[in-house]
């Protein structure tokens, strides 16, 4: 299991920040950590006392499994549906974590909830006495945790001179201690700093009862000022993107909100649900539906971490499904631009759905949602470069649309080696499967599989028409029958797997930098 995942130290230079700066960041890194403090209790009830037993074993098998419980957050392998790789722990992860008591079922959350109970920023537990359900805020339930995380984003504000980070830390700081995230949202959005820090309850993907709790996660980084301005390019076209994309004018989002920004970060460290299994390559921020029609939303791209990825997993898988032709067109600038693309379609397309009762996406699709979006933002973001090859906004024309769709084709087996239990995973199979069977996907006789490029644009205009249809009209019953029929493994794709079974899937950082920075601290 260990050698599932490449070690892949990070170091970044730090030698440019100012003296105040430096000193902020070791305090950020301080906060980070206890952010995988909170997200070890949002995973399990039972993960601290699990983590002392394990820190008490010192042979080699007991150091392993000190090493994997810290990566995947538990004693649950996110490779293997959730099954457990330690002895006297339950077979399987709790489908509600610990957001929810374990012996509470779906129909008594939904006789029972209010609005706020489906909020992002509560736990549902038991009254000790009745055994009633009540909620907990976010503020309440981690207090003491909270409270040192606060501490050290208010000291790191006060070492800053860069004065939107300033502003983002006080404001997070405070949210962290009142559970309302709406004003540090904003100013995240606005933060322009050397310093590049994402700390707080953002993604729900642990909450698979219903998606609606967010688990706590800290990405730290610097920027790379290089690649951001390059990338800057992209957000001066984006309302020509939601003009253009394939459905109904009625379900297009006629002024995109005007700040849409990009940064490119080298990682420093990740932290609770951003260090969780396999490591995240970019992220699409921040989810609350009100700060995204006001101000957007930001895609921060872990370019360090991408790199680790495709040198460790995802060019040995190419040598293996890739036919000998099309390995030419393998390439790291592409699978970056997709991941870049990937992250931009999240911030368009429907956000409220226009069929009935309006609500947003995220509620109407419930448990299927993740999986629905991270396959729209892939589909939706292959559709998106098309059309700026189409237009010229993208320059090598039939030459760099093959290492596009090649690229793509090879970093599919990346993704579905998650596993399909996994929204991304399962994702990929419904676009993977879609493909194929629209002929733009297609095995050979000898086990790769290559692009068919005169059928592969209008297979992927198709998909990206469905997938933003189904979110457009909230169809929970559309997007439940897709999944059943597409979200699956085949024998070709389970074929094609096995052959990758000796590749690692994917890295384990080693936050060589953060480890330096933190030892220094007096």
């Amino acid at each position: 299991m260990a050698a599932e995942f490449a070690p892949a130290p990070l170091r970044v230079d730090t030698t440019r920040l100012s003296s105040g700066d430096r000193q902020a960041l070791v305090r950020l890194i301080e906060a980070g950590r206890v952010v995988d403090d909170i997200f070890l209790d949002q995973l399990w009830s039972g993960n601290r006392a699990l983590e002392e037993r394990l820190a008490a074993d010192r042979s080699p098998l007991g150091k392993t499994r000190q090493e994997l419980f810290q990566l995947y957050k538990g004693p649950w392998s996110d490779l293997d549906n959730h099954r457990a790789f330690l002895p006297g722990v339950p077979e399987r992860k709790p489908p509600g974590a610990n957001f929810y008591p374990e012996d509470m079922t779906r129909q008594e959350f939904e006789n029972w909830a209010s609005d706020a109970a489906k909020g992002f920023f509560t736990v549902i537990r038991r009254q000790p006495a009745s055994r009633a359900l009540e909620v907990v805020p976010y503020s309440r339930a981690y207090r003491s945790d909270l409270e040192r995380a606060a501490k050290l984003l208010r000291e790191a504000a006060a070492l800053t001179d860069n004065l939107s980070l300033k502003r983002f830390l006080e404001t997070r700081a405070a949210a962290f201690l009142d559970d309302d995230y709406y004003a540090s949202d904003v100013a995240w959005m606005d933060l322009d700093a050397p310093i590049d820090i994402t700390i707080g309850p953002y993604e729900t993907y642990n909450d698979e009862l219903f998606g609606y709790k967010a688990s706590f996660e800290a990405y730290i980084g610097l920027k790379d000022e290089v690649e951001t301005a390059k990338l800057d390019n992209f957000t001066r076209h984006l309302q020509d993107v939601e003009n253009n994309l394939p459905i109904d004018a009625a379900y297009r989002n006629p002024k995109l909100a005007a700040s849409m920004p990009i940064r490119v970060i080298n990682e420093i460290l990740s932290s609770g649900d951003g260090n969780h299994g396999v490591q995240t390559a970019a992220f699409n921020l921040p989810n609350d539906e009100r700060v995204i029609l006001k101000k957007g939303s930001k895609k921060v791209m872990l370019k360090n971490v991408q790199h680790a990825k495709f040198d460790s997993t995802l060019t040995p898988i190419s040598r293996v499904v890739l036919p000998a032709a099309a390995q030419p067109n393998f390439s790291f600038d592409w699978f970056f631009t997709h991941i870049l693309a990937h992250e931009i379609s999240h911030g368009i397309g429907p956000h409220e759905t226009v069929v009935g009762k309006k609500t947003s996406v995220r509620l109407a699709l419930k448990d299927l949602y993740s999986s629905i979006e991270e396959a729209k933002a892939d589909s939706t973001g292959l559709f998106m470069l098309q059309l700026f090859f189409d237009k010229g906004i993208l320059e090598g024309g039939e030459a760099n649309e093959r290492k596009l769709y090649d690229t793509f084709l090879a970093s599919s087996f990346r993704t579905l080696r998650f596993g399909i239990h996994e929204a991304h995973g399962r994702g990929m199979a419904v676009q993977f499967n879609f493909l194929a069977d629209h002929g733009a996907f297609v095995e050979r006789p000898d086990g790769t599989f290559e692009v068919n490029y005169a059928k592969v644009k209008g297979a992927v205009r198709d998909l990206t028409h469905l997938l933003l249809t189904i979110e457009a009209q909230g169809d929970y019953a559309a997007a439940r029958n897709l999944l059943d029929r597409l979200g699956v493994l085949r024998p070709s794709m389970t074929a094609a797997l096995e052959k990758l079974k000796d590749i690692p899937v994917d890295i384990r950082p080693i936050f060589v930098t953060a480890d330096e920075l933190t030892s220094n601290r007096q």
